[in-house]
């Protein structure tokens, strides 16, 4: 019996020395962090790395590594570790459009966690409860006088002959679930010269040319979590039959990364929960606005929240 108390014992020490040397290895690895290109992709590109650090996690910040493509193509081969994405484009990484679950907030998150991490050992961790969708956002002044909250207001005001012109880009003016699909659901239909398309998709071309009426443009197109639109004087428009599938952020880390340090969704999940529309848009906003760093923006933000220390 002693024997084999023994033989037990020398087992777990062998255990545990292993377990410490797994622990010096991890703490040697640095963990990857990438982003979008955009605004919002480098304002959570570099909360994610800040996060890590303020609990010693040593970090490589890739933020605004370049489009969703490369992210994807990055984490997927083992170059990134760590990028916040959005559960919408579930849809288009496993061709899978027509599921009504993208519209759905919870569902949606559910089925591309599932499929993500049964094809490519990925762990979607919560998300933020913000919407990065795309809408059209009007002027403020057009969104008083005519009572506009959603596209089914906005219907109504075309239907009774308003005036009314869209900037966006070519691929929001043509693409099948885009402005065609707002179309359809809420019965309206834009001429040709209520259209001002421009080059390119960015979103920040737009909404200035609304706020500055090029050409008479007093809409644009826009996503849920701009930060522009309130600073121009713009208003986005809700859609109350779900158009479009539900964009919201969340952190996605590769499987092997996640059990080195366990703790990085727990350490994530309040941050991200934190992150609602309107502060999303605001944080957004002194990036793209007032031309503040995304670093400084991020660190000033988790300090104010108290999610790491000063």
């Amino acid at each position: 019996m002693a024997n084999f108390f023994h033989h037990g014992r020398a087992l777990c020490l062998a255990a545990a020395m292993l377990g410490m040397t797994a622990g010096a290895q991890a703490a040697d690895s640095s963990v990857r962090v990438g982003s979008k290109i955009d605004t919002e992709g480098s304002l959570l590109g570099n909360i994610i790395v800040q996060v890590l650090d303020s609990h010693g996690v040593k970090t490589v910040n890739k933020s605004q590594l370049g489009t969703t493509q490369v992210l994807r193509g990055a984490i997927t081969s083992g170059e990134i570790d760590i990028y916040p994405e959005y559960t919408g484009n579930g849809a288009f990484f496993f061709s899978d459009e027509k599921d009504p679950a993208w519209k759905d907030v919870n569902a949606g998150y559910q089925k591309v966690k599932k499929l993500d991490y049964d094809k490519n050992h990925i762990v979607w961790l919560d998300p933020a409860p913000a919407n990065n969708t795309w809408t059209i956002a009007v002027r403020q002044d057009l969104a008083k006088g005519q009572h506009l909250t959603s596209l089914a207001d906005l219907s109504r005001y075309l239907k009774s002959g308003g005036k009314f012109k869209l900037a966006a880009s070519a691929e929001f003016i043509e693409r099948p679930d885009a402005l065609p699909a707002f179309e359809k659901t809420y019965d309206f239909k834009l001429q040709q010269d209520q259209l001002l398309s421009l080059a390119g998709g960015d979103t920040a071309v737009t909404l200035k040319a609304a706020a500055e009426q090029t050409s008479g443009v007093n809409a644009a197109m826009a996503y849920g979590t701009d930060g522009p639109v309130a600073a121009l004087g713009l208003q986005t428009l809700t859609d109350p039959s779900g158009v479009q599938p539900i964009y919201a952020p969340a952190p996605i880390i590769r499987e092997s990364v996640l059990k080195q340090h366990p703790e990085i969704a727990q350490w994530l999940k309040p941050v991200f929960a934190s992150l609602d529309t309107q502060t999303l848009q605001k944080l957004n906003a002194s990036i793209a606005v007032e031309g503040q760093n995304a670093k400084k923006v991020a660190a000033d933000y988790l300090k104010q929240k108290g999610f790491v220390k000063s």
